[in-house]
């Protein structure tokens, strides 16, 4: 075709691509459109009938193929809509997007307006549907009918009239919404179309306004239509990047600007309309979960309010791009993409009147649901603030009040004729609205005396009323007007003058920029240093393209770990997001290609921050920075607007034949094809686009195929963000059973790779941990990024769940399947008059003796979570059970027992959803046992206020010592969170349960007695603690005696705990399990001295130095991770490898290890002895030559020591030297008190010449190494210090 070929020449440079007429075939007449869910209850002027395209012009432009259905769908979404003379027939402006597979975009632009029906044909038809439809309404007065499915009520919950000004006054007009053909006129609704390459909003709108102007005028305009679409397809080129273009419709010029490529890309929306619409804050966190890809649901009558609210927040994205489903205007007969188990953006136009709760959507677990004509918001449960949101609203409401804008936090808009603004179109209404604003709002400054007296002057007349409210921004003169009927054109009396509709356009556009000004600045801020944490291993494109789902592109614990703590809950999530992933994707390849445009823009910016050197200073700073570059920004549009850089061929005559379309008003005319289905031949300024130009569409058409082409890329890419990329956008074109199944198809497997993906990224961060407290490398994984993978598997388990549901229950899909679950194994059970089956852990044996071993039970964990007053949704429910399970190792179980009642999951389920497809099944399952590999403790760490029953068994050495007592048993077991308090033993009773608030991971557990009776010597070999929910068992090893006069006198002790492996780990799960905890120093060491000897436990100077260093180390390590991460510092003060442990063995090198008095010998003693002599010494004024330094700290140690020796608590030689060190190290006072302990003569009587104490170099080691501690603030468990007045 030649006008193809000759339109493909200029492909860079058309501002339009096709002109579209949609309405009604007179021919077909009325069809019925069951897709878009017929409901033969409502009048038949309510009801939705299929629309056509009539024409379009050219017929078809090659480098964007014309979607006919698509179109045709997205011009009439709710079909044809029937009015008679008694209702309001306002026209109606709306925009929409179609997004191709390759992710490139094609904006249409929509005017619709009510034309008269000439069809006899029609005509009767309707009045047949009125005659049938009164008498079934008589026939069945009574019966009222509910719809099928929640689908099916959701279809007809929606409303034809999108109109939001549609008054219900029109249907008290008709009697009983009546029509009837002898009295009435019918009208039916016809749309104008301009499809375009880019968002030109204001200028295709007012451009389409003013051919409807032309069709309703008295008069014919002043050349045929027929030029003005043929010079808008063919002889208007876009602009330039930089510069501003003027082209000329039917009644005056349009002005268009782009930006430069140093500048944000083009966005032609309105956001004042959308924050006017939502409110600031209100806009701000639907922002934060497009960011966090949430599914996001907006609800409006009105398509372009949706529209406009869905460009408006994706334009805020940058320099992030949406690359999940984006559908603004979801046409009635694509409802069932609601179900889509992925991120998406969709609008969906309401009905007036409709309450919210009627409506039934799959899923709303992840759902943040925007009803934007009642300005408010319902946001996901767990939902992060973005960061310095108060001071972000601040700012942004700021913006908005210098523009006369209000920020009401969602408060009504105003009835302001603003570009956006839905009935800012011609006609009474848009008149009195501009004479509204010019009288109520205080600009009236703005119109000259003249133009005021044109308004006056119009008010009485219809012709001119017309012209105006066409020309609503213009100042226009009566020479003007004289000018414009005779048909030609009236030029402006000042070329510098600017009328007041420019000026508000103007404001517009700055006020636009502004606010995208100070969105792209906090990302600035945010990601000033990003590039530091970008990985780029790959030598080339092709090998990095090969390997990209193995690679690691961004080192994400580094960049969390430089940034301010109040950002982390938000980051956390957000680097998680496919858009960022794109967006590191995109920085690696611009190595070897172009730099994709946005990027090229951001990362000008970031050099140009890092030039003044902003970011410097708040480095790890959570300090508010304002946008500084708000005033330029808006002068560069301004001086596009004010001086026009190219003005475009003026329409003039075709050669056309004479006679045809001709003028009749009020209808448009059909017309000729011949001349718009063929471009010109040579076009001038389709060869001015220059080559670089051309060069820079060139490669951004190539980077869009690499990047989002699936043929292409399906094996390279990561897996996990194609299924973005499948299901960009639904298929309007084929609504077949076959292509919807194909549809589901891509969404069963795109959440098998999700899972997989998943499940694999969660391994791999916590087994790299694993590595790093087993010695290897560096740590990748925080407990905030695990938090962030734990979060994301709930939220895939609820998209999988609510795929394919036959109907909805609750919000939460899953937690309604386990209520179904629960209440048929309950009344299966009460049916056989037995407990609910339940199936026996295997524990390991040495455990099963002393642990009575604890049933799994799917049904038993979802009453522990029932229980739980503090949840109060069943999105919360569903959440805490997964979390339980995933601590439990049962998570892949539990789920496996509940989908193996099949006839359960048919009930629940269509045949198409995940849960019935059985290979993905069970691929599914499988990923998720792999996570049994690691430990979690992820229910425990977060519900960190419920009530916990914890079950403790003590275990005594029996053949050593009696198994039972005469003396009073007492226990304290202490966690992360808390302890439980003292709790007292029944007499003779080594089991017992107690309920508490979760204590979090165990750490220790004092156990003690109180001496009395006669068998009061206890010797006791562990104390075991199962929490009875998680069951997560803790053994506390003591092996050694309680009891006066007994090894070191103990009465009580402090037990280290440690985790017990689960049953049935084999050796590779346990190969790369998770470290135990450490543990209560063993038996061997605490032992009294001398039965060290002669055993193969003495370490030589070499290992013990080692020891000490390790200690400290893995103190210091403790210090340096995130403070809700660090775990229990007693464990590594006092536990197995610890500093007291590793001083033990210092202090033990060397000890003279003879019984004086045949009493066993301790380190205390050793310690008591130099207290002593140093009491002694400072009485008789041995100490007065020593220094004030000096002094004080013997001062100190003799404080110390009297106050652990006289506390009330027997806790034992080692329990007080222990108590010694940690106090020391607290105190900052260890590293001090050791050369006293060594200038004391008493060191000569008990210990060995070789021994380190009475090195000083080796002394001098240990001090430096203990003096590495003081940066440290050391804070020291309660149970420790209990007792102890200093």
């Amino acid at each position: 075709m030649s006008g193809t070929s000759a339109g493909s020449a200029a492909a860079p440079c058309r501002f339009a691509h096709y002109f579209v007429i949609c309405g009604i075939d007179t021919e077909t007449g009325l069809e019925p459109d069951e897709l878009a869910g017929e409901n033969f209850e409502q009048s038949p002027l309510k009801r939705t009938f299929k629309s056509k395209v009539l024409a379009r012009y050219p017929e078809n432009v090659e480098w964007n193929p014309f979607d006919q259905d698509a179109v045709n769908m997205l011009c009439m979404p709710k079909g044809l809509s029937f009015r008679t003379q008694a209702d309001q027939r306002e026209p109606q402006f709306h925009s929409f997007i179609i997004t191709k597979e390759d992710g490139s975009r094609t904006y249409g632009f929509v005017h619709t307006f009510y034309e008269e029906v000439t069809s006899p044909q029609i005509c009767s038809a309707m009045q047949t549907l009125y005659q049938m439809h009164n008498a079934e309404q008589t026939n069945a007065a009574s019966s009222s009918s509910s719809s099928s499915s929640s689908m099916d009520s959701l279809a007809s919950s929606l409303d034809d009239g999108y109109s939001p000004t549609s008054s219900s006054s029109s249907s008290l007009s008709r009697a009983a919404g009546s029509y009837d053909s002898s009295r009435d006129t019918l009208y039916v609704s016809k749309a104008l179309c301009l499809i375009t390459p880019m968002p030109f909003m204001h200028a295709c709108r007012r451009f389409l306004a003013q051919m409807h102007s032309a069709v309703i005028a008295a008069t014919a305009p002043p050349l045929p239509l027929e030029s003005y679409v043929y010079n808008i397809l063919y002889e208007v080129p876009l602009p330039a990047l930089g510069r501003s273009l003027k082209f000329h419709g039917i009644y005056e010029s349009i002005v268009c600007q782009r930006p430069g490529p140093g500048e944000l890309p083009l966005a032609d929306f309105p956001l004042a309309e959308a924050f006017s619409l939502l409110g600031v804050e209100n806009l701000v966190q639907v922002f934060t979960c497009t960011l966090l890809e949430m599914q996001i649901l907006l609800y409006s009558q009105d398509y372009q309010r949706l529209m406009t609210v869905a460009e408006g927040i994706t334009t805020l994205l940058f320099p992030f791009q949406w690359q999940h489903v984006y559908v603004p205007i979801l046409p009635a007969s694509l409802l069932h993409f609601l179900d889509a188990p992925v991120p998406y953006l969709m609008g969906l136009q309401s009905k007036e009147g409709t309450d919210r709760s009627k409506l039934e959507l799959p899923q709303e677990a992840n759902l943040c649901f925007v009803d934007i004509d009642n300005h408010s918001i319902e946001l996901p449960e767990d939902f992060p603030q973005f960061p310095n949101k108060t001071e972000f609203i601040q700012e942004l409401t700021e913006v908005l009040l210098s523009f006369g804008f209000s920020a009401n936090t969602g408060a009504p808009p105003r009835t302001r004729s603003s570009p956006g603004s839905t009935s800012s179109t011609p006609g009474r209404e848009r008149k009195s609205a501009t004479l509204r604003q010019l009288e109520d709002d205080g600009r009236n400054g703005n119109l000259a005396g003249e133009e005021l007296v044109v308004l006056e002057l119009l008010q009485g007349n219809a012709t001119l009323e017309r012209l105006q409210a066409l020309t609503k921004r213009t100042g226009v003169t009566v020479a003007r007007v004289e000018a414009l009927r005779a048909g030609v054109k009236g030029q402006p009396t000042d070329g510098g003058n600017q009328t007041g509709g420019e000026e508000e356009e103007l404001r517009n556009a700055k006020l636009n920029v502004q606010l995208r000004e100070v969105f792209a600045s906090r990302f600035t801020t945010m990601f000033a240093d990003y590039e530091s944490f970008v990985i780029q291993s790959a030598p080339d494109l092709e090998s990095w393209l090969t390997n990209r789902e193995q690679m690691h592109n961004f080192d994400k614990a580094s960049f969390l770990s430089d940034q301010p703590e109040p950002y982390l809950p938000f980051l956390s999530h957000f680097i998680e997001t496919q858009m960022f992933a794109t967006f590191i994707d995109n920085k690696i390849m611009s190595q070897w290609e172009e730099k994709e445009p946005m990027l090229h823009v951001f990362d000008t910016r970031i050099d140009k921050a890092r030039l003044y050197n902003i970011r410097a200073p708040s480095l790890r700073s959570s300090c508010y920075q304002r946008c500084s570059i708000l005033k330029e920004s808006a002068q560069a549009i301004e001086q596009r607007l004010m001086k026009i850089d190219h003005t475009a061929i003026h329409p003039h005559l075709l050669d056309m034949k004479i006679g045809q379309g001709k003028y009749e008003q009020g209808f448009f005319p059909k017309l000729q094809t011949e001349v718009l289905n063929t471009g010109p031949s040579n076009n001038k300024w389709c060869h001015k686009a220059t080559t670089a130009q051309r060069r820079k569409d060139r490669h951004r058409q190539q980077t869009e195929h690499l990047t989002l082409d699936n043929d292409l890329k399906e094996k390279y890419m990561q897996e996990a963000r194609s299924l973005g990329k499948n299901l960009r956008q639904p298929k309007l074109s084929d609504l077949s059973p076959a292509v919807i199944a194909q549809t589901n198809w891509k969404f069963v497997e795109g959440l098998l790779k999700e899972c997989r993906m998943k499940t694999k990224r969660m391994l791999v961060e916590k087994m790299g941990r694993e590595a790093v407290e087993l010695g290897h490398g560096e740590a990748s994984i925080t407990g905030l990024e695990e938090n962030t993978l734990i979060a994301s598997l709930c939220d895939l388990l609820e998209r999988i769940w609510s795929h394919g549901l036959q109907v909805k229950q609750g919000k939460s899909a899953l937690w309604s399947h386990l209520l179904h679950y629960q209440a048929r194994e309950e009344m299966l059970a009460q049916q056989a008059d037995s407990p609910a089956p339940r199936f026996l852990e295997r524990r390991k044996s040495d455990s099963s003796i002393a642990m009575p071993s604890l049933r799994v039970s799917l049904i038993q964990d979802m009453r522990h979570i029932q229980s739980m007053s503090e949840i109060k949704t069943d999105v919360g429910r569903a959440r805490a059970w997964i979390r339980l399970s995933l601590e439990k190792k049962l998570l892949s179980q539990h789920l496996k027992q509940l989908l193996s009642r099949q006839a359960l999951t048919k009930k629940l389920y269509k045949r198409y959803a995940f849960l019935r497809c059985e290979e993905e099944k069970e691929q599914f399952l499988f990923h998720l046992l792999s996570l049994n590999a690691v430990d979690y403790f992820c229910f425990t760490s977060v519900f960190t206020t419920i009530m916990i029953p914890y079950r403790v068994v003590i275990i005594p050495i029996k053949k050593l010592s009696n198994a039972m007592t005469t003396s009073n048993p007492w226990v304290c077991v202490s966690g992360e969170l808390g302890d439980s308090g003292i709790m007292q033993i029944p007499k003779n009773v080594l089991e017992m349960t107690f309920d508490c608030q979760n204590l979090g991971k165990l750490t220790t557990v004092q156990l003690g007695h109180d001496n009395a009776g006669l068998l009061a010597k206890w010797l006791v070999d562990c104390v075991m603690v199962r929490n009875e929910i998680t069951g997560h068992t803790y053994r506390f090893p003591c092996g050694r005696w309680l009891g006066k006069g007994v090894d070191d006198g103990s009465l009580e002790r402090v037990l280290i705990g440690e985790l017990v492996l689960p049953s049935g780990e084999d050796d590779s799960a346990r190969a790369c399990r998770t470290p135990p905890l450490q543990r209560s120093p063993s038996q061997g060491r605490r032992i009294s001295i001398t039965s060290l000897t002669g055993r193969d436990t003495k370490l030589n100077s070499a290992q013990i130095q080692e020891g000490i260093g390790e200690a400290v180390n893995s103190i210091i390590k403790h210090f340096h991770k995130p403070e809700k991460e660090r775990g229990s510092l007693t464990v590594l003060l006092c536990g197995e490898n610890s500093l007291v442990a590793a001083l033990e063995q210092f202090f033990h090198h060397g000890f003279k290890s003879a019984r004086l008095f045949q009493k066993t010998v301790f380190v205390w003693d050793f310690v008591e002895k130099a207290v002593a002599y140093m009491e002694s010494a400072d009485q008789v004024g041995d100490l007065q030559e020593t220094t004030e330094a000096m002094k004080m700290t013997c001062q100190s140690l003799c404080h110390y020591f009297n106050a652990i020796n006289s506390t009330s608590r027997n806790i034992g030689k080692d329990g007080k030297f222990q108590l010694l060190v940690c106090l020391g190290a607290r105190d900052r006072l260890l590293p001090q008190w050791l050369p006293l302990l060594v200038e004391c003569p008493v060191i000569l009587q008990m210990y060995e010449d070789t021994a380190m104490l009475r090195d000083p170099s080796t002394l001098n080691t240990l001090i430096s190494v203990l003096e590495t501690l003081h940066d440290f603030s050391i804070t020291l468990e309660a149970s420790l210090v209990k007792g102890i007045n200093l």
